[in-house]
């Protein structure tokens, strides 16, 4: 399948600076987003570093196929699922060391969302109440859970989806990485299929514009840079109240022919690849 890209972080339109980070690495079809806390530079340097980590470890997968697996896994998933979920074990760690070893950044954390695609197979890692969704068909499935307070209070029955949206409660995070040495990481697989389409957006999104929105935009715009453009400038207006990221990536039939590889295409450099937000 072919893959089109494209991705926008945005200050929004109250806070001062940005601490949310995103990076897109086109040879990998590797996307990683993370929405960091801690307060005036310390949210910027903790999702640096989260993003930095994953997608370091990740590009390391073909040197180093039987690199050391960290954190729990299970035993069906595949070597990139595992690779992916190391690396955002890998990240908690890095955060955390560095907000013990300088004071000036304690209580610095990150939420972590992360896609790898294969093919028809799809990795998600994912830590925090950044989210990754699959638009199918016209419905928009969310693939990750919020590991937030209120979210858990709705798992539970104790408040509905409306009352969670109104609460003010809505930002403490139960599962944050950099909170402690060691942290429990989601992870799963999905098959893919043509015309999916994968949304990564931080909470600056959806707190302000509705799943119903966001899947009609998808729709509306077959362009994913503009889309995400699109989605952000939504967000900020209806206030803008927290810094805004949006990442997607589009499947698609390739319609070059089964013959096209036997021409040979150029390597790219994966450095050089991918867009970093956040700074």
């Amino acid at each position: 399948m072919r893959i089109a890209s494209g991705g926008v972080t945005d200050v929004g339109r109250v806070r001062s600076n940005n601490e949310d980070c995103f990076k897109i690495v086109e040879p990998l079809h590797l996307f990683v987003l993370s929405d960091g806390m801690g307060g005036e530079a310390h949210g910027e340097i903790a999702s640096a570093m989260a993003v930095e980590t994953v997608v370091k470890h990740c590009l390391d997968f073909e040197a180093n196929p039987a690199a050391k697996v960290v954190g729990a896994v299970e035993p069906k998933w595949s070597a990139r699922t595992k690779r992916l979920s190391t690396a955002v074990h890998l990240a908690n760690r890095n955060i955390f060391k560095s907000a013990e070893a300088n004071p000036e950044q304690h209580g610095m954390g990150a939420t972590l969302t992360a896609v790898w695609i294969d093919g028809a197979s799809l990795s998600v890692a994912h830590v925090g109440d950044s989210r990754a969704y699959l638009l199918r068909g016209g419905g928009l499935l969310q693939l990750t859970r919020d590991h937030s307070l209120v979210a858990e209070q709705v798992r539970r029955g104790i408040l509905t989806a409306a009352e969670a949206e109104e609460s003010d409660m809505q930002s403490v995070l139960l599962r944050a990485l950099g909170a402690q040495a060691e942290i429990e990481v989601d992870a799963e697989e999905h098959t893919l299929f043509p015309r999916d389409v994968l949304l990564l957006c931080s909470d600056g999104l959806t707190r302000v514009v509705t799943e119903p929105e966001i899947a009609g935009t998808l729709q509306a715009e077959t362009d994913p840079g503009r889309a995400a453009e699109k989605l952000v400038a939504l967000a900020n207006e209806r206030g803008g109240p927290d810094n805004i990221t949006v990442v997607i990536a589009r499947l698609d039939k390739d319609s070059r022919g089964w013959f096209w590889w036997l021409r040979g295409t150029p390597r790219k450099n994966p450095g050089s690849n991918g867009n970093l937000g956040g700074n």
